[in-house]
């Protein structure tokens, strides 16, 4: 089976019916592993943030990215749905616990408007999703600080996407975290799910004889708000999965969640408030001003806003860190920043978003990110930003949201192409700033 192939069939919108042959390697092969070609390919989908009309746009990157990247799997990294949209004013909770006014909309909703909100995030999932359903490829979501804004807790949210195929986010089993489970409506029927809680799961990947677990991915529901201020943290029984699955899987994992951690500063350095490109930390980071660090971060990296982590190091760094069992950790949340680079061997990833119904960098900067393991160094995966202005072209909207990315414009350029096209990302993105 040839992995770089293009598929034959292209989207239908309005249809839900599974490609006949699907995108995805593994799910032709019925569970995450390497492909022949020594291969394994994950898309990371963060921060989409809009209301139940999804913009057209934020579709188009989709659809073009995974099209183009043909990934194993696809992990949406949280805020998929705005729970502050207007459409969900009769159900919304700014916080998870709920506030005096709160409470007070709480009692005024009725079971209709609850259940017009849950058709109204069926919705919004449901266009989300068309591309991945009409290609046959298998997705995971966790969920960020926004998603429940609407009214509807993780557990509701997880049982609405339950209901799409190729759903990987099986039913919570918090008291024994070890005994997978499967979901042979997945796409990968012969896959092991370990689910802990709603948005937290362990996927294990196997060799292309299936005869060991080379890798594992990790999704983690990183938190909401705190209650003393700021954001929030994984759960303690989260916390205890991801010190667990190492053990129980016997390999080295990567993890991928909504906040980054505080750990994320150390790829930054510290400058003059007037220096070129300097942005200031965020909370207990403010005041000081920050750029990347280009001897820790990837060439192409941009920094556009400070990041925005938990006040609080919930000990997450710490659990990723003991005995070499995790290699790397992706994020969203900060829709301008896209930068990835390590931290004492461990790989941190900033992912900005793949969303135009939110605030972001330029239109042309959107994007998904594509991570690209190879069997001879599994611990090692290459990373790429798929631009909307690579894959797509001029976007449709002009709504005015974009902010200026902190970053040098010649490093563009710099950046690698896992899509294997030489010299087209560099030309198109010429072709972009001429106009």
């Amino acid at each position: 089976m040839n992995d770089k192939q293009r598929p034959d069939s292209r989207p239908h919108h309005g249809t839900r019916s599974a490609a006949p042959r699907p995108t995805s390697v593994s799910a032709r092969l019925g569970r995450l592993q390497f492909h022949e070609s020594g291969k394994f390919r994950v898309l990371q989908l963060s921060d989409i943030q809009d209301g139940p009309n999804i913009s057209g746009d934020t579709i188009r990157l989709i659809t073009a990215a995974v099209d183009a990247a043909r990934p194993d799997i696809v992990i949406f990294t949280g805020n998929q749905i705005a729970g502050y949209d207007k459409a969900y004013a009769a159900t919304f909770r700014k916080r998870a616990w709920r506030t005096p006014l709160d409470r007070f909309r709480q009692n005024e909703a009725s079971g209709e408007q609850i259940e017009h909100t849950r058709d109204l995030v069926r919705r919004s999932i449901s266009t989300i999703l068309e591309p991945l359903i009409e290609r046959g490829i298998p997705w995971a979501v966790t969920y960020g600080n926004h998603d429940s804004q609407c009214g509807l807790s993780r557990e509701e949210m997880d049982a609405i996407y339950r209901e799409s195929p190729g759903c990987l986010n099986a039913e919570s089993t918090a008291s024994r975290p070890d005994l997978p489970r499967t979901r042979p409506d997945s796409g990968l029927p012969d896959q092991r799910i370990y689910p802990c809680e709603a948005g937290t799961l362990a996927l294990p990947v196997m060799d292309v004889e299936r005869k060991r677990t080379v890798l594992a991915l990790a999704v983690l529901d990183s938190g909401s708000y705190a209650r003393s201020g700021g954001y929030g943290a994984p759960s303690q029984a989260a916390l205890k999965f991801l010190d667990l699955m190492p053990d129980v899987l016997h390999t080295r994992m990567m993890v991928f969640q909504h906040f980054p951690i505080p750990q994320y500063y150390r790829l930054l350095k510290s400058v003059p408030p007037n220096a070129a490109h300097a942005v200031e930390g965020y909370r207990v980071f403010s005041g000081h001003s920050y750029v990347l660090d280009e001897d820790k971060t990837l060439p192409g990296s941009y920094l556009g806003e400070g990041v925005s982590c938990p006040d609080v190091d919930s000990g997450e760094y710490a659990i990723l860190a003991k005995d070499n069992r995790y290699f790397a950790v992706a994020a969203g949340h900060d829709h301008r920043n896209g930068f990835a680079g390590e931290v004492d061997g461990m790989l941190m990833v900033a992912s900005p978003t793949c969303g135009f119904g939110s605030y972001g960098p330029a239109p042309a900067r959107v994007a998904a990110r594509l991570f690209e393991f190879d069997i001879r160094h599994p611990y090692h995966p290459r990373t790429q930003l798929l631009e909307f202005g690579d894959l797509v072209g001029k976007p449709n909207s002009h709504k005015t949201y974009t902010f200026a990315i902190s970053s040098e414009a010649d490093q563009l350029d710099e950046s690698m192409n896992l899509l294997r096209k030489p010299g087209l990302l560099g030309r198109l993105r010429r072709a972009l700033r001429k106009k």
